[in-house]
């Protein structure tokens, strides 16, 4: 096959798996899903007869994909919104992945005949949520939740892999070396904690630091340094023992808090290579599954599918969150988004790779496990939060006709200040403010038109403006606003 017909061939899909999307949008299907069905269609018991089988490739390239997902998730985790749920996210990544892997593990060896272990290890490949889906599914459904229920679940799905692939890991040490101990395990898993933490900070204080230091002369080169800095984050961490995806996910975070240069163009592109790698890793998957191998373990796939989603999961969820104060509705929805995608298929590779018994068995599950959750699971989540009664009104965030690129040197920033009914500003001009010169408003956003702002132009209640200034002064404005709207109601 030339180079050329490789090329056509891998466009080809990406672009069918591209317009495909729209499917999604208007049916509710899972885009992921679809993607994996263009790529089990493109295989070699498909209509494409691409032959596709090399678990090595498809590792890693599951492993590049993940890095850049986790670091998109973190880069658009907002920290104020997370910092009320870090506690809550922590037990659900840790305790949570645990004991739904040991759920899962004692019913495959009860109802599958596998040994403790192999089903242990089966338990611990689908016992982690997926950051794709999950950020796919409750970002492009633009689901709101009530709540801090979003950033929970966003939390969760982007931490619990470094737990997952550490118990995957562990039981197949457990499995290929007999003179493994289980206590042995809970220091590498501490390590790998510490380290990976402390190199997610540090990585992430790093991309800040150099994005506002070096001063780049193309604003394009800015991407190709986060990206260097997302790899480079991934494996001295688990080179030092430590776990790679838990540092990039807290570099993206740890940058994503703080302002740099370019920031907003830099997020657009991790946003679309988190796009481009779902659709590759999901493509590649879909490739290297073989349907006729599927049919023969449906009735243990359902299984495991059943005691994962209505047994598992919500032990999990119900157990973690025993003292917390989420409603009984809450932790239901909670424990209904326990969506399985790309991170147990790719889990599913160790095993192979390791050469265990079980191996072919044990991916065939997970991938059937992965198909029912998307379908399942994935195509119902809107619902069943209506159902529930914890969705909201999705407040679209406005998309204004102006943009800021901060710069070295250059404190000013642009920030929205909203005109609340009854204020000191509903139902006065700009210039009966009195506002300081460093206080710019550029734009008036009202309803759905956009004004040019003059001095004697009257705010209503309701309009948005877009300022520039900076932080000192834009509080120091809010504060006087403030006393200026006490003063009036006291006298």
């Amino acid at each position: 096959m030339t180079f050329e017909i490789i090329l056509i061939i891998s466009a080809s899909l990406l672009l069918v798996s591209v317009l495909i999307s729209k499917i999604s949008d208007r049916s509710g299907i899972p885009a992921l899903l679809l993607f994996l069905g263009i790529g089990m269609l493109a295989g070699s018991d498909g209509p494409g007869g691409i032959y596709f089988d090399d678990p090595a490739l498809t590792q890693f390239i599951g492993i590049v994909a993940l890095n850049l997902i986790l670091f998109a998730g973190g880069l658009d985790t907002q920290w104020k919104d997370v910092r009320p749920v870090l506690k809550y996210g922590v037990v659900l990544s840790t305790l949570g992945v645990f004991i739904t892997a040991l759920v899962v593990g004692i019913t495959a060896q009860y109802l599958l005949g596998f040994t403790l272990l192999q089903g242990l290890l089966l338990g611990a490949i689908v016992s982690s949520t997926d950051a794709a889906a999950v950020f796919s599914i409750l970002r492009s459904k633009s689901l709101g939740l009530k709540g801090n229920l979003r950033p929970l679940l966003e939390l969760e799905s982007g931490s619990n892999d470094p737990m997952a692939v550490f118990l995957t890991i562990g039981m197949i040490q457990l499995l290929t070396k007999p003179g493994a101990q289980v206590i042995d395990l809970f220091g590498t898993f501490i390590l790998q904690i510490i380290v990976g933490i402390a190199f997610g900070f540090l990585f992430g204080k790093l991309l800040v630091f150099l994005a506002n230091r070096i001063q780049l002369g193309f604003e394009g080169l800015y991407p190709v340094l986060t990206l260097s800095i997302v790899f480079l984050a991934y494996s001295i961490t688990n080179t030092l023992y430590g776990n790679g995806f838990l540092a990039v996910y807290l570099t993206g975070i740890v940058a994503g808090h703080q302002d740099f240069i370019h920031r907003r163009s830099v997020i657009r592109f991790h946003d679309g290579a988190a796009w481009l790698m779902q659709i590759t890793m999901f493509l590649t998957l879909g490739l290297l599954v073989f349907p006729s191998e599927i049919p023969p373990i449906i009735t243990t796939g359902l299984l495991v599918a059943t005691s994962l989603i209505f047994i598992a999961r919500p032990v999990s969820i119900f157990f973690s969150l025993l003292p917390t104060s989420f409603s009984l509705k809450e932790k239901a929805f909670l424990s209904w988004v326990g969506l399985r995608g790309a991170v147990p298929i790719i889990l599913a590779t160790y095993p192979l790779l390791a050469g265990l018994p079980q191996a072919d068995s044990i991916f065939n599950i997970v991938f059937f496990v992965v198909l029912t959750s998307a379908l399942l699971q994935g195509a119902t989540i809107p619902y069943v939060a209506k159902w529930l009664g914890v969705d909201v009104p999705v407040i679209k965030k406005p998309i204004y006709p102006i943009q800021f690129t901060p710069v070295s040197g250059f404190k000013n920033e642009l920030k929205e200040l909203t005109v609340t009914p009854g204020s000191y500003m509903d139902g006065r001009t700009i210039v009966e403010l009195n506002l300081p010169q460093e206080f710019l408003i550029i734009l008036i956003a009202r309803e759905h038109e956009f004004i040019m702002p003059s001095g004697g132009i009257t705010l209503q209640a309701g309009d948005t403006l877009i300022v520039l200034s900076d932080k000192e002064t834009f509080r120091l404005v809010e504060y006087n606003l403030k006393a200026s709207l006490e003063k009036n109601i006291l006298s």
